[in-house]
């Protein structure tokens, strides 16, 4: 290793001096606690570090070793059900090794170089391949089966592969080059985390990513290979949302990135993921999920590589032809560890202090995102969905990083603290918020729901939109001064919002929806605001109406399970029942009026 000399400490940046060879990005080892650290800037004989460990004690005069190679993550069986930090160093063998505490310096690979996994090849000998042609596969866990890859970069003709049980540092085969060598095949290889692995090309998203949240994929949604952002002040369920979302997305691999989060907010992750069972295989939700954890109090450098460590690692599994979601929690505390850097480095400051480059490498990381043809001769499939939780402060959208974000993704899910106080979660604003994937899904859509569904939603945010117009009006003359239509358009809005939009994430049946009893629900509204409307131009008290018993029926059918969907669309023959016999009633001059009445 090229070694250099600690010339200045200033919080997580170190300068170096005598790192001649060293170019940027590049990996260094600072001091003999052997700190792992990033060159973050090159001026003649200095080298700029950001170091991703605490740095207290370290002064000039101490060694820095160069590893010639950039900040890399290592590929292949033991991702799943794996925890690392910002690095990807495993937590659990850290711990193993040093207790709860952990030292600064320790390091551990981030595979398992021990534990053996058995191979089956697919590929056979003599044919030509390519980076991202599928060698084999591994069965990691009861939902994951890893497909064993020709790396990015490598050609030539397969020249041995065998069967058996193997660790990741083991051959598994050989590829003879143009140039005569062989070059050896293992389970594992590398990938530097700040450059995106090879596709054919992107194609646009065109399947919902459904995650059972009915505001989300109702009026909402996600495409699969998308991009959206929640931002939101403090306490308005941000991190929630990125749970239920990890929890119940309809993706094959969940990559979730604590990224200077608080620490009880990873450990509800840690508790609640092996026991939640994933609802499409009944297997564990842990069996397909790969957590980075970088709580506040680790360094805050390490926030930065935390982000891009879990990108990569999710472009390894969509190369695969999965579909992956990311959930990134909070791109915010990402943003400071950049400005913090920055100020360090004497940098020109751009808006409310953040680097003048803040935009730009936003839109690196999002737009790694995408659908795309995979790399490899079996023209194979993969998404990979992004959702990155963004914390301004007090909530305050004009914020330079929800900005820069809003920018580049196309889903935005406004939180607001004034619903996430009155109880409504998800406290996603239905009209403020926007997602610019709802047409390209339509067709989608239609074919798996009907044309009934897309006109039932669009009347459904028309009628929330109207509702936020009335209420000004009702502010000013009261609800007894309106029409009876507009009164109408008052409580069908009101039963969308409070018996649709609201959610209980931590009640059993009405945490999941699927898009069968999402379309169930919400017809069970439209098709009594339809009534409804009849019953009044029949001249039926809109005050009898109003206080129909099946509207509670209605409010109780979210927490009906899965499997009685018969008996949620039942309910529109009550529907039907209640509102002929008001309709009879009045027909035959029987129901009185509400002059008689008082």
């Amino acid at each position: 290793m090229k070694q250099g000399v600690v010339e200045k400490v200033s919080g997580p940046l170190v300068v170096a001096q005598g790192l001649l060879d060293a170019k940027m990005y590049d990996v260094v080892l600072v001091s003999d606690h052997r700190l792992v650290g990033e060159v973050i800037e090159l001026r003649g004989e200095k080298a700029s570090i950001q170091v991703y460990e605490e740095t207290g004690g370290l002064g000039p005069g101490e060694p820095v070793y160069s590893t010639g190679a950039p900040l890399s993550v290592e590929l292949g069986p033991g991702l799943i059900e794996s925890i690392y930090d910002g690095i990807q160093r495993p937590l659990d063998a850290i711990r193993a090794a040093t207790g709860d505490l952990i030292h600064r310096g320790v390091s551990a690979p981030a595979l398992n170089r021990e534990k053996k996994w058995e191979f089956v090849p697919t590929a056979k000998i003599g044919t030509e391949v390519h980076g991202g042609d599928v060698l084999g596969t591994v069965q990691e866990t009861d939902l994951v089966a890893q497909k064993i890859m020709v790396p990015p970069g490598v050609e030539g003709t397969l020249a041995a592969l065998e069967q058996g049980s193997f660790t990741v540092e083991e051959p598994i085969g050989a590829v003879k080059t143009a140039d005569g060598s062989e070059l050896a095949l293992l389970l594992m290889h590398r990938w530097p985390v700040r450059r995106s692995r090879p596709y054919v090309r992107k194609i646009s998203p065109s399947m919902p990513l459904v995650t059972g949240q009915r505001v989300i994929d109702a009026f909402f949604p996600l495409g699969k290979g998308g991009t959206g952002c929640v931002p939101g002040p403090f306490g308005s369920g941000k991190t929630v949302i990125q749970h239920q979302l990890a929890k119940w997305a309809d993706a094959d691999i969940i990559v979730y990135v604590g990224c200077g989060e608080r620490g009880n907010e990873m450990t509800d992750v840690l508790m609640e993921f092996p026991e939640l069972v994933d609802p499409k295989s009944g297997k564990p939700l842990i069996r397909r999920t790969v957590l980075i954890a970088n709580t506040s109090n680790m360094p805050v450098a390490a926030r930065e590589a935390s982000v891009y460590t879990g990108i990569t690692i999710a472009e390894y599994f969509r190369d695969m032809g999965y579909s992956v979601a990311v959930m990134a929690d909070s791109t915010s505390r990402w943003a400071e560890a950049m400005r913090e850097m920055s100020g360090r480095l004497e940098e020109m400051p751009g808006e409310e202090g953040y680097p003048a480059y803040l935009g730009t490498r936003i839109a690196e990381f999002y737009e790694r995102a995408g659908r795309v043809i995979c790399a490899g001769s079996e023209g194979r499939e993969g998404a990979l969905s992004v959702v990155g939780a963004v914390s301004p402060p007090g909530g305050d959208l004009s914020d330079p990083v929800v900005q820069a974000t809003l920018r580049v993704v196309k889903v935005f899910w406004s939180l607001e603290d004034k619903l996430a106080y009155k109880r409504h979660f998800p406290a996603i604003n239905w009209l403020t918020s926007y997602s610019l994937y709802t047409r390209n899904l339509d067709s989608h859509l239609r074919e798996t729901l009907g044309d009934e569904w897309i006109a039932m939603r669009d009347a459904a945010i028309a009628l929330l939109q109207k509702e936020a117009e009335l209420e000004e009006i009702a502010r000013l003359v009261g609800v007894e001064s309106l029409s009876a239509g507009d009164r109408l358009i008052l409580e069908t809005a009101r039963s969308i919002r409070e018996d649709f939009l609201h959610q209980n994430a931590f009640h059993e049946e009405d945490t999941y929806t699927s898009l069968d009893k999402q379309k169930a629900l919400l017809s069970l509204i439209m098709h009594l605001d339809g009534r409804m409307k009849e019953a009044l131009e029949r001249k039926v008290d809109p005050l009898v109406l109003f206080a129909v018993k099946v509207r509670e029926r209605i409010a109780r059918a979210k927490f009906m399970p899965e499997r009685d969907l018969g008996a949620v669309l039942a309910i529109k023959d009550e529907i039907d029942q209640e509102v002929d016999g008001l309709i009879a009633s009045v027909t035959a001059d029987i129901l009185p009026t509400t002059a008689e009445k008082t």
